[in-house]
């Protein structure tokens, strides 16, 4: 069984809503961050308890509220109340094996994400579950660990840079959904390296780490193709103006991240068949180093047959053989062997087995 199986095995039995946590086992404090902004102000700061986050709901100013760390379930209860979330989509943020999805629930819109990182130190890529709520005037995102992509518009909205402190909440949800998809393209980039670095050790010195590498690259893009394959239709609910809350000055940047999201599963699918005839051609390097050596091997052992032969004949224990007694029969015996080993060779030579 899999690790993702055994997680949602977890919650096989339970009633729908029943909030229990799926996912890595967690200690740390939640960090909560709160930004607050329009056109003119601005302020940003971090808090100890999410009832902090209250008074923020019905501000008339647009709201973003990060939460570093969905291991605490009372505290995802909390919120739950306060917003008015469906307990379904509260499991849903508790369940960090979720697929990427969307909901309209009128008063406030649910979608998940999946945030691909790239770690440089193990040189391997990491998947980690970002939920998303928009409400009229505020966003809340739900992040497993801290540490995410979001800095780029954190800054824009520090240096009020582009129009993102002048849209409301929409935008801002868009802006976070946009970065994660960028994101991908760091990420195929890396890829991209490994796979040709693989496909120059591929065709020059192929060994058992290699198949490794390709075992790794393949379950990579697999990991990517799971994360960004349902991306494309939640994108495409968002940006065909279902939800009430997505004004329509905001559907034109959707359908743009729709294109950005359609063009990096094409890549994700290049990499896949890339990846699948990697494989092929390993095994076919295998394989033909292997009739190499076999060809090599049956050379020596033709070469010797008739030598073989030659040799068994007088080590024969026969009295009357007339060669025996021949005082040059010892050294044209071996003239002979080497006359039959140079014309085997040429022969081999001429058919081009050598």
């Amino acid at each position: 069984m899999t690790r993702s199986n055994k997680k949602m095995s977890k919650t096989a039995r339970l009633i729908p809503g029943a909030l229990v946590y799926v996912g890595e086992k967690k200690t740390e404090k939640v960090r909560i961050t709160i930004i607050d902004y329009n056109e003119t102000q601005f302020q940003e700061k971090e808090v100890k308890t999410i009832e902090e986050c209250f008074p923020f709901k019905e501000t008339p100013t647009v709201t973003w509220i990060n939460i570093d760390g969905i291991h605490d379930v009372a505290l995802i209860e909390k919120v739950g109340k306060q917003f008015d979330l469906h307990p379904l989509v509260l499991e849903d943020i508790l369940n960090t094996e979720q697929r990427p999805k969307y909901e309209d629930f009128e008063s406030h819109v649910f979608i998940v994400l999946k945030m691909i990182m790239f770690d440089e130190n193990k040189n391997d890529i990491s998947s980690e579950q970002v939920s998303l709520l928009l409400g009229a005037n505020f966003v809340i995102s739900f992040q497993e660990t801290e540490g995410d992509v979001f800095e780029p518009v954190r800054d824009r909205l520090r240096n009020a840079k582009g129009r993102i402190r002048k849209m409301g909440a929409d935008f801002l949800a868009y802006a976070l959904l946009d970065t994660i998809i960028d994101s991908y393209y760091l990420i195929l980039e890396k890829m991209g390296e490994k796979i040709e670095e693989m496909g120059e050790e591929l065709m020059s010195n192929p060994t058992p780490k290699t198949l490794q590498a390709i075992h790794n690259l393949k379950r990579d893009t697999i990991l990517l193709r799971k994360s960004v394959w349902p991306l494309r239709e939640v994108i495409n609910s968002l940006g065909r103006g279902e939800p009430k809350l997505i004004k329509k000055t905001t559907h034109i940047f959707l359908r743009d991240a729709y294109d950005h999201a359609v063009q990096v599963i094409d890549t994700i699918e290049t990499f896949r068949d890339i990846v699948s005839g990697m494989l092929d051609i390993y095994l076919s390097s295998v394989s033909n180093r292997m009739n190499e050596v076999m060809k090599l091997l049956t050379i020596f052992a033709v070469i010797f047959i008739p030598l073989t032969f030659m040799t068994g004949i007088y080590g024969m224990n026969f009295k009357f053989m007339p060669e025996l007694d021949w005082k040059w029969g010892y050294f044209t015996l071996l003239g002979v062997m080497a006359v039959v080993v140079i014309v085997m060779l040429c022969y081999f030579k001429k058919k081009k087995w050598i």
